[in-house]
């Protein structure tokens, strides 16, 4: 087994004995050929690991402290445990895969992260290696790029289409573009683009954020996306920027379109956002309006993609106000193929035209979009269960005569027993808690709400690079 391991290799798993003796162990896991090959740390696979973001102090400290201790003594001949032995296969197949004759550090290291289980598994996720971003490093160091210096990650197959593009509504997308961004957002959260690989995206670029309407997971998603993508974001409050006062939105726009790459921009009207699209030359993102929230949109369906697999034929129920959350999600079932529903008083349904044009959309898809006043009937076998505040900011003059009338729309425990027993709950938060929602429901297993609120930065983060990288 040992006669192709270059010298390098060998250290590793002598180290690997040496520290499963160390754990009192009689045989060498997973975890020792880890721990052996972060003591290797000037090796190629220490290197990659760096690349990655990845620090080998922690490693080591991580392993050493989830590992159990065994009783056992040293051997003369210690024994792979069958995870090693499967690592060790994995090395040989990534070795060959690159058309290696020689199973060195990096193979280990390769044969880990395929292994992936286990603590060794859970520590190298924690630290952002991850495979594919592996990969890519060590086969540009093979083509005689040094590391540090490996090639960017390729980007989606159809990422032209939304390049230099704004991202205003859903309605303007199709569901390739909508894949398109789930397919990154899913590249980027999983590490697959290893964090060094990422802060190189949009290096040197600067994200613009206007804000008629303060938010907490906004701002941050996009300062600390922007961060982590290499770039700089510009927090600019009502007092620095007054679109349609001080100057016009236009010349505002063209201003902007000068100093910076990328506008996001949350308002209370969504006319602004489609003036600012229109001037500005450089691509807009929608961060709120009184149309549509299509960042909080992505964030809710990407978490349902996590949470159920898939999109087509699950169903949305939607219970509350039929204001600009519902109805970004209403527009994106429709383009995934998933069936939606909404439930709220007469009088608050969403937009006329937004739901004919979600029926329209639904027709290509097999969705069924259904608006009704029943939350029973809105709920009965849904895969998701989502709700909102019921009156959003700037609505706060109607907020005691909306208590009244959404009441029964209150999303409580016994209306989730008309969900399947399976189904889970969303909201965008914050939450008005004993209003829209209960403890009961926002705190039980069922709810996904801090899933959303972290994907909103994944989100984001490949919209921005698609429009912008």
């Amino acid at each position: 087994m040992w006669l192709r391991f270059t010298e390098r290799a060998r250290r590793i798993v002598f180290f690997a004995q040496e520290e499963a003796g160390r754990l009192g162990e009689n045989e060498v896991s997973a975890e020792h050929l880890l721990l052996g090959l972060v003591r290797e740390n000037d090796c190629v696979a220490a290197k990659v690991l760096k690349q990655m973001g990845a620090s080998l102090t922690a490693i080591r400290a991580e392993v050493d402290n989830q590992v159990p201790r065994g009783d056992g003594r040293i051997g003369d001949e210690m024994q792979l445990t069958a995870r090693a032995k499967r690592v060790i296969d994995l090395a040989y197949d990534e070795a060959r895969n690159l058309n290696n004759n020689h199973i060195g550090s990096e193979h280990l290291l390769l044969g880990l992260l395929r292994e992936g289980e286990g603590v060794s598994g859970q520590v190298l996720s924690a630290q952002h290696a991850g495979l594919e971003a592996a990969r890519r490093i060590i086969a540009g160091f093979q083509d005689g790029k040094p590391i540090g210096d490996a090639p960017a990650a390729a980007p989606p197959a159809n990422a032209h289409l939304l390049h230099g593009r704004d991202f205003v509504a859903i309605a303007d997308h199709s569901k390739e573009e909508l894949n398109a961004i789930f397919d990154l957002t899913r590249r980027l959260k999983n590490k697959e683009i290893g964090v060094l690989e990422q802060r190189r995206i949009l290096e040197g670029k600067t994200l613009a954020m206007i804000f008629e309407k303060p938010s907490l997971r906004t701002r941050v998603s996009f300062e600390v996306g922007m961060f982590q993508l290499g770039g700089h974001a510009l927090y600019l409050q009502p007092s620095d920027i007054q679109l349609g006062k001080r100057e016009t939105i236009a010349d505002g726009a063209r201003t902007l379109e000068r100093m910076v790459d990328i506008i996001m921009a949350r308002t209370f009207a969504h006319s602004t956002i489609t003036e600012l699209a229109k001037y500005a030359g450089v691509p807009v993102i929608n961060g709120l309006s009184d149309l549509e929230h299509p960042c909080q949109a992505l964030a809710d369906f990407y978490t349902i993609l996590e949470h159920k697999g898939k999109f087509e034929g699950l169903k949305l129920a939607f219970v509350g106000d039929g204001n600009n959350v519902s109805q970004s999600l209403m527009l994106l079932a429709a383009k995934v193929g998933m069936h939606f529903a909404i439930a709220c008083p007469e009088g608050y349904e969403p937009q006329f035209e937004v739901t004919e044009l979600a029926r329209k959309c639904a027709a290509q898809t097999g969705a069924e979009i259904v608006v009704t006043h029943d939350p029973i009937e809105a709920v009965k076998d849904a895969d998701v269960v989502e709700t909102d505040v019921w009156a959003s900011m700037g609505m706060e003059s109607e907020a005691t005569e909306r208590e009244k009338v959404f009441r029964p729309f209150q999303v409580n425990a016994e209306l989730m027993k008309h969900a399947r027993p399976d189904a889970i709950f969303e909201h965008c938060l914050p939450a008005h808690r004993g209003s829209e929602v209960t403890d009961e429901v926002i705190d039980s297993p069922q709810s996904v709400v801090f899933d959303e609120a972290e994907n909103r930065l994944h989100v984001q983060k490949a919209v921005m690079v698609l429009v912008a990288g």
